[in-house]
């Protein structure tokens, strides 16, 4: 069984991108393009692994990020912040805020299949 990842997105370039990329390494892939559709589709659906981009119109991926985190249902669920404003700090205020990760823009298209095998099988702190 192929794991389910969903891509929170509003970048058509950055989420094709991640698609093509997942999808050639077998991965079930499902799409938000905003906080809000990602929040609905992650309750629903329950996907192994969230990519979900920070800066996004609407509902923001801070947002949308903690809306899945406080809820106990949704608690477990792995989120990977994506961002391309990458500052001296980005990743430990990500890691506070709940993500489980943190990938900055332009995304390396040769890393990220391994950083995505490494995320799936990290263990999930109580």
């Amino acid at each position: 069984m192929s794991h389910k990842i969903l891509i929170v997105e509003d970048n058509t370039n950055n989420c094709t991108l991640l698609l093509d990329i997942l999808t050639f390494h077998g991965y079930e892939v499902l799409v938000a393009r905003d906080g809000q559709e990602g929040v609905v589709l992650a309750r629903k659906q329950m996907p192994d692994l969230i990519l979900m981009d920070i800066q996004m119109p609407g509902m923001d991926g801070m947002t949308a990020g903690r809306i899945l985190k406080n809820d106990p249902t949704n608690s477990k669920l792995k989120i990977i912040a994506l961002t391309s404003f990458a500052m001296q700090g980005d990743q430990e205020k990500f890691l506070a805020a709940g993500f489980d990760g943190y990938l900055s823009k332009p995304i390396n298209t040769r890393e990220i299949p391994g950083l995505i095998e490494q995320w799936l099988n990290e263990e999930k702190l109580p």
